[in-house]
């Protein structure tokens, strides 16, 4: 497991606040608040009911520590981290009411990024061994995310030993079909590219045919997106930027890729392979809270 630095406190922070604003509605925990004394303590136990890769305990952390800082919240098993059935991933000690005020919260940011985590695991595990042009293949995350979150279960693909692609409309250049179709065709697309863009910016450009992409190896993109493009086409796609005299671009599989036909596109001698559904599908991770 590669150490994941936190994310900074002002990118986390927001998701939290707006995730217990959601959930405490106008008057709190109505329940907790009537059932519970203001005085009582306790003990609650979160673990995993399912074997995957743990993500979002520093939002879930976050979570009890806005509710109220005197719960005691402590980390078993950290992002990252590879658990089976059963086992113990925190405690969270202290008063009755913020256990269980922030339980549904925490829980959730970690359901939903352990899910992430787990999924990208299982992708990243199926193309062991393989390798592109020049380093192992790579499973990559979309901006295909929920709106809102996107830097957090970005954080979950990293934990489940995947990468991440852009952050943002603002991290490289990614001319896409529609791009070319309202610039008027792949060359006016790459002229106007190449012409105006810092030289500090890194460019993609995703085409869908072996023939655009002869046409766009002489402007020297960075990446190429080959999309939706089968085994079969992707090796010949290879072979042509492996006989081209030229910078070599990053080569990039995207569109249609699943747990069944991911091995065979790693094996094709692609770079790397970006999988919407690492966020926009992954099922949820089952955790439990229970008193101790």
């Amino acid at each position: 497991m590669t150490h994941l630095p936190p994310l900074p406190p002002t990118v986390i922070e927001p998701m939290v606040r707006r995730a217990l604003e959601e959930d405490f509605g106008n008057s709190g925990d109505i329940t907790a608040n009537l059932l519970v004394p203001e005085s009582a303590k306790g003990k609650l136990v979160m673990r995993a009911r399912e074997v995957g890769v743990i993500a979002g305990m520093q939002a879930a952390q976050m979570t009890y520590a806005m509710v109220d800082p005197r719960v005691k919240f402590t980390v078993k098993k950290s992002d990252g981290s590879r658990v089976k059935k059963g086992t113990i991933i925190a405690t969270v000690e202290g008063p009755t009411r913020a256990l269980l005020s922030a339980e549904r919260v925490a829980l959730n940011f970690l359901g939903r990024m352990s899910g992430i985590a787990t999924l990208t695991a299982q992708y990243v595990s199926l193309i062991k061994g393989t390798s592109g042009f020049a380093n192992p293949v790579r499973i990559a995350a979309t901006r295909k995310t929920t709106p809102g979150l996107r830097a957090i279960e970005k954080q979950a693909v990293l934990a489940g030993g995947g990468f991440t692609h852009r952050e943002s409309l603002a991290a490289a250049i990614m001319i896409k079909d529609n791009h070319i179709a309202l610039a008027g065709g792949v060359d006016k697309a790459l002229k106007a590219i190449a012409k105006n863009a810092d030289h500090m910016t890194r460019v993609s450009v995703e085409v869908d045919a072996l023939a655009q992409l002869k046409k766009v190896l002489k402007y020297a993109p960075h990446v190429v997106l080959l999309d939706n493009m089968g085994a079969d086409k992707l090796r010949e796609a290879v072979a042509i930027v492996d006989a081209y005299d030229g910078p070599r671009p990053t080569l990039e599989a995207s569109g249609g890729v699943n747990l069944d036909t991911v091995r065979g596109l790693a094996e094709t001698g692609i770079d790397v392979i970006s999988i919407g559904a690492l966020t926009h599908s992954a099922p949820n991770f089952d955790i439990g809270m229970d008193a101790s």
